[in-house]
């Protein structure tokens, strides 16, 4: 049987005919896929931006179902469920990029960040410990290692937050060395709680190694040498603190004063003190002086000078006492100061306060500026109340 090029050659354009025909098909549909998608982004976008969530969901799910595999519009919509408090939901989208084989791996890392922060935000924090951890060597690495920190400090789980800050030290992301010593005094607290005492000791001692500067250790030490009865080596510890950070040294005044007179060198460290007073006078300081001065009228000259300086309502009431516990009457001088003391105390507190919100105000108003309720402000100033 002999072929009949005659059908080839109707064959051919009609092949020809119909093959262009399928691709105008498909690349109409392309089309329409790509124009409808981004209408449906833009218009989820539009929404998210008029604080409309609820229908920037229903666009963005509509988006995502027209072009399921771009990425952005998974991440914008499972960000977009975090915001809403639709953790479940968010979680489930993150956890559907992650399980795809083609996604690269730029966009898998951030996937697992993103779920990370699903898992925070839910308050599942083992889970979020866990996909933070795999974040380990990669461009999140930092980020992940923050965010770990504020959760082991969150859990006071101070060992993994010590190891934490450690790394991110030695990732040059910035200084840890106060917060590490932080930690170890907070392993100094729980160690003294259930009595070991040199545990107590040996953290303490990791943490002035970690911040030599750092107020705190300094101060846990002294509070355990004077608790221990060791008051000539609480008065050297703090000796150091005074050295290093005297305007923290009036958080351990008076009780520097308490062992100063324990171990009979009251006349030295009066004589500390003064000098750190001269520099930074404060009641703290004012007190300690006090505790350790033994002349009354030398005691009443220190609160009325300190008076003179600073208008401090302790200071006040410390010169009241003296004067009521010697029967004694204040000087013009002494009631000048006291003046300043009053004034200064009342003065904030001449305004009025709104009962429905709370807003403060120095001019009475019929409605409240912070709330709009009216009549919601009492007619009396708040040291009436």
């Amino acid at each position: 049987m002999e072929f009949d090029y005659q059908w080839l050659l109707l064959g051919l354009p009609l092949a020809f005919g119909l093959g262009w025909l399928a691709s105008r098909l498909d690349l109409r549909q392309w089309r329409r896929e790509q124009q409808s998608s981004p209408k449906a982004y833009f218009k989820g976008l539009n929404l998210l931006l008029n604080e409309q969530q609820d229908k920037a969901i229903d666009a963005f799910i509509e988006a995502v179902q027209h072009d399921p595999d771009t990425t952005d519009l998974h991440f914008a919509l499972g960000n977009l469920f975090r915001r809403r408090g639709e953790y479940e939901r968010a979680v489930r989208v993150h956890e559907h990029l992650l399980s795809r084989a083609d996604l690269p791996r730029a966009e898998r890392e951030r996937a697992q960040y993103a779920l990370a922060q699903d898992f925070m935000k839910a308050g599942l924090f083992d889970r979020a410990e866990a996909a933070y951890r795999a974040l380990e060597n990669t461009a999140f690495a930092t980020e992940a290692r923050l965010a770990l920190l504020a959760l082991y400090e969150r859990s006071r789980d101070w060992p993994a937050a010590i190891e934490t800050a450690t790394k991110l030290e030695a990732a040059a992301t910035g200084s840890f060395a106060q917060r590490i010593a932080h930690y170890h005094c907070e392993l100094a607290h729980e160690a003294d709680a259930r009595g070991d005492s040199a545990a107590a000791e040996q953290a303490l001692a990791r943490a002035r190694q970690a911040a030599a500067h750092a107020a705190r250790p300094i101060v846990m030490q002294g509070e355990r040498l004077a608790r221990q009865g060791r008051h000539e080596e609480a008065l050297a510890t703090w000796g150091d603190l005074m050295a290093v950070q005297p305007e923290r040294f009036a958080l351990v005044a008076q009780a520097y004063a308490t062992s100063a007179q324990a171990a009979g060198q009251v006349p030295q460290a009066l004589r500390r003190l003064q000098t750190l007073y001269d520099q930074q006078p404060s009641t703290a300081l004012l007190r300690a002086l006090l505790q350790l001065d033994a002349d009354p009228a030398a005691r009443r000259r220190r609160l009325a000078e300190h008076l003179e300086r600073q208008a401090s309502v302790g200071a006040a009431a410390g010169l009241v006492e003296e004067c009521l516990h010697r029967q004694d009457v204040l000087s013009p001088q002494e009631l000048q100061s006291m003046h300043k003391v009053l004034a200064a105390t009342a003065r904030p507190l001449q305004r009025y306060r709104c009962a429905a919100c709370g807003f403060e105000a120095q001019h009475y108003f019929w409605q409240c500026p912070g709330c709009h309720s009216w009549d919601s402000y009492p007619p009396r100033h708040l040291d009436e109340l």
